[in-house]
């Protein structure tokens, strides 16, 4: 494989300027506290989402961090430069957000306590939003075709590798109930049920008006008009908001309009023939209609 412009890091593609070998450094030996709160995704699955949820749910409603803290800053990514340079100014319990599949966490983090929500979302909606992602974001590789693009992706050519390895990485984990998996669909289904399952694994008894309180502020159009949560202040030479918007639509099923019969056969085949003999099912048909899942995902 040649990823000319990206790190190349355990065999993933990791995409410069965010990243550099200091902070992948920084980020193994990260020092893990029992009260951190990990957030981890596959890109495109709702990350931005949580890095709006998880300060509301950690500080009881306070609006306080979402309406003056750029995302990236009150929910850092683990494996990204600008931890380094926050790391000291986040409040306990810490809330962070990381694309690292399970075997690259930092050591630190096996033998701590530290709480996993893992989130995630039908790849055939995975694809679409990352297609349009490596549009508009100029330190990503240039897309090529919707067909070239999807080659990529189920080869895993893309950051962060395959799709299918990241919730096998999730899926095998030896962290008991220091984890929690929920899915994308469910949050967009009924987002104060999803907000609440997330707060009572975090031991936080919030009341019902405050869990209304919060899924209205985690709202699509509530963040989209968030200019701390938007990514408007990036300047356009990183992120082009004229080729597509960073938070572009925020639905369920948006794979409908890009998938031929033909390509959803090859894609859904694709992805479950790399999940032949797992122990868990996906929540999803991916060769059907279903893209709700109705359920938290279990082992």
């Amino acid at each position: 494989m040649s990823w000319p412009s990206y790190i190349k890091y355990h065999g993933l593609a990791l995409p410069p300027g965010a990243h550099s070998e200091e902070s992948l450094e920084y980020a193994q030996n990260f020092a893990v506290e029992d009260t951190d709160v990990f957030t981890v995704t596959y890109p495109k699955s709702g990350t931005i989402w949580m890095q709006e949820l998880l300060p509301l749910v950690l500080s009881g409603g306070d609006l306080t961090p979402i309406q003056t803290i750029p995302n990236w800053d009150r929910v850092p990514w683990l494996e990204e430069k600008r931890l380094k340079v926050v790391v000291d100014q986040l409040s306990s319990p810490r809330a962070l957000v990381t694309h690292f599949p399970y075997q690259l966490m930092p050591q630190s983090f096996f033998s701590s306590k530290a709480k996993v929500i893992y989130v995630m979302r039908n790849p055939k909606d995975v694809i679409v939003s990352s297609y349009y992602f490596h549009q508009m974001a100029t330190f990503l590789e240039d897309p090529g075709t919707w067909d070239e693009f999807m080659d990529k992706f189920l080869e895993g050519r893309v950051m962060f590798g395959k799709w299918t390895d990241h919730v096998k990485s999730w899926r095998h984990t030896e962290l008991g109930d220091r984890i929690m998996y929920i899915t994308y669909e469910q949050m967009i289904q009924d987002l104060p049920a999803a907000v609440r399952l997330i707060s009572d694994f975090l031991g936080k008894n919030l009341s019902d008006k405050i869990i209304e309180k919060i899924a209205y502020h985690c709202s699509f159009n509530s963040m989209q008009a968030n200019i701390m949560s938007n990514f408007s202040l990036v300047p356009k030479v990183y992120m082009d908001s004229d080729k597509s918007q960073f938070l572009r639509k925020g639905v369920v099923g948006d794979w409908r309009k890009h998938f031929s019969s033909e390509q959803l056969v090859h894609f859904s085949s694709a992805i479950y023939k790399e999940l032949e003999g797992e122990r868990f099912t996906l929540p999803w048909s991916l060769d059907g209609a279903t893209d709700v899942a109705n359920v938290v995902a279990q082992v």
